[in-house]
Order: C-alpha cells, then sequence, then structure tokens
C-alpha cells in the first residue's frame, strides 16, 4: 500500500502542472517524451519541451519481497526562471528522504567551531558501554 501512495505521489509529480513557472510559455510544444513502467513497478521517463524545460527521472522497488519494500528515485530537471536565471536540479527520493542538489538551493551556515570542536570530542570519547539498569517501577495502588 505504503508502495502505491509514493508511486501516486510520484507520477502526481511528474505530471505536475509548471506554467506558473514560465508564464509566457504555457503551450510550448514537446519536443521529445519518453516514459517505461515495469509490472515490478520500476520506472523511467524523460521529457523536453521547446522552451527549454526538460525532466527525466527513473525509480525502482527495493527489498521489493520483504515485509518494508520502498521506492528508490533518482531524477533532474532544468527549466529557465521568470527572471532569466536558469534552474537545475538533480535529486535522489529513496529510504533516507529527498536530497536534492542544485546551484540555486539555499546553503545553511557553517557549524560553529566550538559546536564541531565539541562533536569531534563526543566522536573521540564515546561513552563507556555498560549494562542497562533496570529501574523498578511504582506500584500504583
Amino acid at each position: 500500500m505504503k508502495f502505491l501512495v509514493v508511486l501516486a505521489v510520484a507520477v502526481a509529480c511528474a505530471s505536475a502542472d509548471v506554467s506558473h513557472v514560465v508564464s509566457a510559455d504555457y503551450s510550448a510544444p514537446v519536443v521529445k517524451s519518453s516514459y517505461d513502467i515495469s509490472p515490478e513497478g520500476a520506472f523511467q521517463y524523460a521529457y523536453e519541451t521547446g522552451n527549454g524545460i526538460y525532466a527525466q527521472a527513473s525509480g525502482s522497488v527495493k527489498n521489493q519481497n520483504s515485509e518494508y519494500p520502498s521506492l528508490e528515485v533518482a531524477g533532474a530537471y532544468k527549466y529557465t526562471a521568470p527572471d532569466g536565471t536558469p534552474v537545475e536540479l538533480s535529486y535522489v527520493a529513496d529510504e533516507n528522504g529527498y536530497k536534492p542538489q542544485g546551484a540555486h538551493l539555499p546553503v545553511g551556515p557553517a557549524i560553529p567551531e566550538y559546536i564541531a570542536r565539541s562533536l569531534a570530542y563526543i566522536a573521540a570519547h564515546p561513552p563507556p558501554v555498560e549494562g542497562v539498569k533496570s529501574v523498578p517501577k511504582p506500584a500504583y495502588g
């Protein structure tokens, strides 16, 4: 069931309306289009329009015969923003989450030096491994 939900979201994202991104070119012709879906759940698609929009993605089911199958999708797209900036993004989506990469994405601030030192200290000095002490539960009466 989870697989079908993830696949439905992936197909919805692939067919999303991007006319608001390039409003003047909403009727651009499709120059190339291909897609393939296998009965096992793997898929791939790619398309390109006359105004320079390009997208492609491929996905496959991992751990298909297990209790927890997951979908792994890798793809990319590019277009020109309304201000003329070229936008290119590639991504991987799997059981570890959605991981986009692109020059236009914001970058978080650098880790402060004192936190980096603290993390290095913690990694170098792990806590001792001891048995977990059980605490008796109070009796409520």
